[in-house]
């Protein structure tokens, strides 16, 4: 199993695992997650770090369906500006690699911001650790687990 998937069974946090087939030639991780398990790309949630300009990097949890407002995250985080984090710096500090990038069991702890629209939601999806694993859990467990602090980071 996935360090993701241990932090869960170490919480004891109802939880789904959904598995699809992951396609390598896939443009977008969340989007064909969404589409192989007949889920709507809102319910679907990326997890994508940033760097601020302090040097910090922080995690961005957003819906599939839109695109992460790096402006509005650089707010949440207390900063004057954000930038998408390199591919590499992304994997190093979270131990997994881009796609299967779960908010849950990362290598290194950072601050973490869940958009406000996972709370509208019974069950969001994220990854699971790895592509083709997704895990369905309730939004305020995903909330308490990660410590995320929420905030309108989304934009359509």
């Amino acid at each position: 199993m996935t360090p993701a998937v241990r932090v869960l069974e170490h919480a004891g946090i109802a939880f789904a695992l959904k598995e699809y087939p992951h396609d390598p030639k896939a443009p977008a991780y969340g989007e064909e997650a969404a589409e192989a398990l007949d889920l709507s790309p809102d319910e679907v949630f990326k997890t994508l770090l940033a760097r601020l300009d302090d040097g910090r990097l922080v995690v961005a949890i957003v819906p599939v369906s839109t695109q992460l407002d790096l402006k509005a995250l650089a707010r949440a985080a207390g900063s004057k500006r954000a930038r998408m984090a390199e591919a590499d710096e992304a994997e190093r500090a979270t131990g997994y690699v881009i796609g299967g990038i779960s908010p849950l069991g990362q290598k290194k702890r950072l601050a973490t911001f869940l958009d406000t629209r996972a709370t509208a939601l019974a069950t969001v999806h994220v990854s699971g650790g790895r592509r083709g694993l997704e895990i369905a859990l309730a939004p305020h467990d995903l909330e308490r687990l990660t410590q995320a602090r929420l905030a309108d980071l989304a934009r359509t």
